[in-house]
């Protein structure tokens, strides 16, 4: 089966060579045919009309915009007008939002059509998309295996063809760890790029939209369209966008790139190692100068992220209470009751032990010993970036410490979960911008590389990444489960 970049989408509509509808329709068949071996999807078979209005669009006029009939995938977290918007929690297991996100609004108007709701893990809590109360994600590359979290939905998806991009969120490497796990390519922009309006909140400070996708290219595409200022989105940044696709080819040598002593120490196994080192050599052979940095607080990133995130997510949950909306219980004799059994039954393990510990930092005679001192540990984090910014144009890391493991492996061990976001968490602690792209294989596993670039710099983070897409192919490898497929036919 063929996997179409979102730029070959482009062409084939423009050409006439199909239409938006029938590419509606081969997308919903893929979903059809395979997605009962990834549960990749929560809600599906949603938007055809759009696909024959963009059809009938291009009868009366020429495309005029990049996404009129591009199929894409959102994950569940994104509020879908007369749409089921779950998280992946039972909490929100039928509310139906009266408004989409200003992302989907915005891919709408360019006349992106929208295939499905993609699960993830309860209120993106998770690195392995096994928390959703509608079951684990599984990854194309093997089906034993996590596709990570919590964008494994919108990750596996896109690796296995069965949309050609999809939308994701990144509070602590959401979108770059899945995007290693699954062979692909994804981007968390700089805190405040795109709107967090309708984006179901985790942790108002970290989260932030992205895009999960097959090259650089095609994330380049639909980060002109998602991103900007937006009025109603406090969070937001106005900041000019740029055309990040027409960009891609600049000349690039000559940019210096930091390697950090902190994550090269010896801890990662040598076949990565060795993925990165000729990841290097590539980027050498394009011109690209490197040079070792220090970032000195890094280490102090993951016990941060575990008091900021669980405070944040501790306030922003509170209102799922049964009353407004939410699961609800019946047959409550009193009002304590009522509200312990609607967010007992409604919230996962993994969700009430985030509430309970951002509760217990908040909480009066631990907020200045616990959350007041990681919000000032999160400042020096920042600081050593802002210091390494000052020699470095981009910062290279691996995404994860290992390839994706087995389901079950650790979902009973926390601490071991939480660390599969070492690497990751700096950047959103910082809100600078990171991409993860594909390197190569271990064991028939893929593995990722991660840029990170300071604010709003997006555009050299697609720039590099573009370029070294050009001289290698690993962001075109086919995961097993489709070549199984194949081979059946």
């Amino acid at each position: 089966m063929e996997r179409f970049t979102v730029k070959a989408i482009q062409n084939m509509l423009s050409d006439k060579q199909i239409s938006a509808a029938e590419l509606f329709d081969l997308y919903s068949s893929r979903i059809a045919d395979y997605d009962q071996s990834l549960n990749a999807f929560i809600t599906t078979d949603i938007q055809p009309n759009a696909a024959y209005m963009s059809d009938d669009q291009d009868q009366e006029s020429p495309i005029d915009s990049a996404l009129t009939g591009i199929p894409y995938a959102a994950k569940d977290i994104f509020c879908t007008q007369g749409i089921k918007t779950t998280c992946g929690s039972k909490m929100l297991e039928n509310f139906i939002p009266p408004y989409d996100a200003t992302v989907v609004r915005r891919l709408k108007k360019q006349g992106a059509v929208l295939l499905g709701k993609t699960n993830m893990d309860e209120f993106a809590m998770g690195s392995s998309n096994e928390t959703s109360y509608f079951g684990s994600v599984h990854n194309p590359w093997d089906i034993e295996r996590t596709p990570g979290g919590s964008s494994g939905g919108s990750a596996a998806a896109v690796a296995a063809g069965l949309a050609p991009i999809a939308l994701g969120t990144d509070t602590g490497g959401s979108i770059r760890q899945p995007a290693a796990f699954t062979g692909i390519t994804g981007l968390k922009p700089t805190y405040g790029r795109c709107s967090r309006y309708g984006m179901v909140a985790f942790a108002s400070s970290l989260d932030q939209a992205g895009i999960l996708a097959l090259s650089a290219e095609d994330t380049a595409i639909f980060l002109e369209s998602m991103a900007g200022f937006d009025p109603l989105d406090s969070t937001s940044v106005e900041e000019p966008v740029p055309q990040y696709s027409q960009y891609l080819e600049e000349n690039i040598k000559g940019k210096i790139i930091g390697l950090p002593k902190e994550f090269f120490d010896g801890s990662l196994g040598s076949a990565y190692e060795a993925l990165i080192a000729e990841s290097i050599d590539n980027y050498k052979k394009l011109g690209i100068v490197f040079k070792e940095i220090s970032l000195p607080n890094i280490g102090y990133s993951v016990p941060t992220y575990y008091v900021v995130a669980p405070a944040e997510c501790s306030s922003n949950l509170a209102r799922y209470d049964g009353v407004r909306f939410g699961y609800r219980s019946q047959n409550i004799e009193d009002l304590d009751q009522f509200y312990r059994t609607n967010r007992q039954i409604g919230f996962g393990q993994e969700v009430k032990r985030r509430i309970i510990t951002g509760t217990y930092v908040l909480s009066t005679g631990y907020y200045d010993a616990y959350y007041l001192k990681a919000q000032k540990v999160r400042q020096l984090i920042n600081q050593d970036f802002a210091r390494a910014f000052e020699s470095v144009d981009i910062i290279l890391g691996p995404t994860t410490q290992t390839a994706a493991f087995k389901l079950g492996e650790k979902i009973d061990d926390p601490v071991s979960m939480y660390m599969n976001d070492i690497y990751t968490i700096s950047a959103n602690l910082a809100g600078l911008p990171a991409i993860s792209h594909p390197i190569g294989f271990v064991e028939d596993l893929p593995y990722g590389l991660q840029l990170i670039a300071p604010h709003f710099k997006e555009l050299n983070l697609l720039n590099l990444t573009h370029q070294y897409q050009k001289v290698t192919d690993w962001h075109q490898a086919m995961p097993r489960l489709l070549k199984s497929s194949e081979d059946n036919d």
